[in-house]
């Protein structure tokens, strides 16, 4: 009898604890697991530095990194990028890459080596890979995720800007850096051979659409004669791509003077931004749309999109950033929040 009902409670306590298990919702891995992180390049007035906004926008919490690690980042914050637990911080000033854990912003390791004015960073194969603009040559660093050592250099053309991968092979933009440049360059992992698409002046953004093509916003460039007067401007796109053969599919040219920037891809739909308005069209559409979704406040310096919501950031550098969200449907704005110096990008970790 005893034997039986201590197999019957063992029993009900497996069943209560899978059921317990299979209902409850998982723990959070650290104070920052979910939610908006937003990074901040700093200025003479302040570090660089990263905001944390909680998903129900309840808590907004300023330098989480100084915070919880008692030290600065340095300026200027140029990006992050992420692994499956780690986040990457590249401070291209500093000629480093600080690796905190994603959810509790413990810092793990500092990459120092091999690194010249570092700008954006992508990760495949337990591999990062870091565009740096150089002294003498431009490149993408190579490091292993495990060690956190440098592995080797790829050459490419100047002023490499965002990098991405996609079946084994990593896109680089070429903005130009301190000048201007007009490249995407192709680079095959496993055999390190680079190939280049020409595109329109200073490609920056890129990203995947749900058809494997790669689209690209291209900011033209403003020419100038020897004693900066501006004297013409060439043309910004937004580009489309068959990565098969790396071959241009579409191209939608904005007006001679007009200078597109921080373009993002959700649900196959294109956000940008031109002179302070955002604006939005289907990846497939062949003209470029007329009417503004928001007029953004003060200075537009970077969006995102996750389902219905268009996140901006104002920025100032002489004091905190302000991040606003629109309902993209109603172009309401409901919710404003104060974040980092120089804010500038947004990750929704």
């Amino acid at each position: 009898m005893r034997i039986n009902k201590l197999l019957a409670a063992l029993v009900f306590g497996a069943i209560a604890f899978t059921s317990c298990t299979d209902d409850s919702p998982s723990l959070p891995r650290g104070d920052y697991d979910g939610g908006v992180l937003i990074s901040g390049e700093g200025s003479g007035a302040g570090t660089g530095s990263v905001s944390f906004v909680s998903d129900d926008y309840e808590t907004a919490e300023n330098t989480i990194y100084k915070k919880v690690n008692s030290t600065e980042l340095g300026t200027y914050l140029q990006s992050m990028a992420f692994d499956t637990d780690n986040a990457f911080i590249v401070v291209d000033n500093q000629n480093t890459i600080t690796v905190v854990d994603r959810y509790s912003f413990i810092k793990e390791a500092t990459i120092s080596e091999e690194l010249a004015t570092p700008r954006f960073m992508t990760v495949a194969d337990n591999k990062g890979y870091v565009t740096n603009w150089g002294t003498t040559e431009a490149y993408v660093a190579v490091y292993d995720l495990t060690s956190y050592d440098f592995i080797k250099k790829i050459n490419i053309g100047s002023g490499p800007e965002r990098i991405i991968e996609s079946n084994g092979k990593l896109y680089v933009s070429h903005k130009g850096g301190w000048g201007s440049n007009n490249i995407i360059s192709v680079i095959d992992i496993a055999t390190e051979g680079v190939e280049e698409i020409t595109v329109s002046d200073k490609p920056d953004e890129m990203f995947f659409n749900n058809n494997g093509q790669l689209v690209v916003l291209s900011e033209g460039a403003v020419q100038y004669d020897a004693s900066w007067s501006v004297i013409g401007n060439t043309i910004g796109s937004i580009i489309t791509i068959n990565v098969s053969n790396n071959t241009i599919v579409s191209e939608l040219d904005f007006a001679s003077g007009e200078h597109p920037s921080l373009m993002v891809l959700e649900n196959n739909t294109i956000y940008y931004a031109l002179s302070g308005k955002i604006y939005s069209i289907d990846v497939d559409a062949t003209s470029l749309s007329t009417t503004e979704i928001v007029t953004a406040e003060g200075y537009l310096y970077g969006i995102e999109v996750e389902g219905n919501s268009l996140f901006t950031l104002n920025a100032s550098f002489t004091d905190e950033s302000t991040l606003n969200v629109f309902d993209i449907t109603t172009k309401v704005k409901t919710q404003t929040k104060s974040v980092a110096i120089g804010a500038s990008k947004i990750y929704f970790n």
